[in-house]
């Protein structure tokens, strides 16, 4: 019987993917803890390793890890960063669709 991967494991290599991390991050939006949404975007960033994320980001590495540890409280302005870094950036929607 083949070993199973670990779960951290198989989710940061899945997420190199920019379409699921795309889908990932949506559903973590989702989710009425904000918290949710930090850590969904921790793993992402963790995918494309920290380093290039926040050299891409203009953000020092340190100051990633902040904003992304469970206590971090990120800028708008930081978060723009780092999404733009990632190849994604905030949209607002109509909860209705239109």
């Amino acid at each position: 019987m083949p070993r199973s991967a670990p779960y951290d494991d198989y989710l940061i290599e899945s997420l190199k993917n920019q379409r699921r991390a795309k889908a990932y991050l949506n559903a973590a939006l989702e989710d009425d803890d904000p918290r949710v949404f930090l850590m969904a975007l921790r793993n992402v960033a963790q995918a494309l390793g920290f380093s290039k994320v926040a050299a891409k980001s203009t953000l020092n590495r340190e100051s990633l890890y902040k904003m992304l540890s469970k206590r971090g409280n990120p800028s708008l302005q930081s978060l723009n960063a780092l999404l733009d870094s990632l190849g994604f950036h905030l949209a607002v929607a109509s909860k209705d669709g239109a």
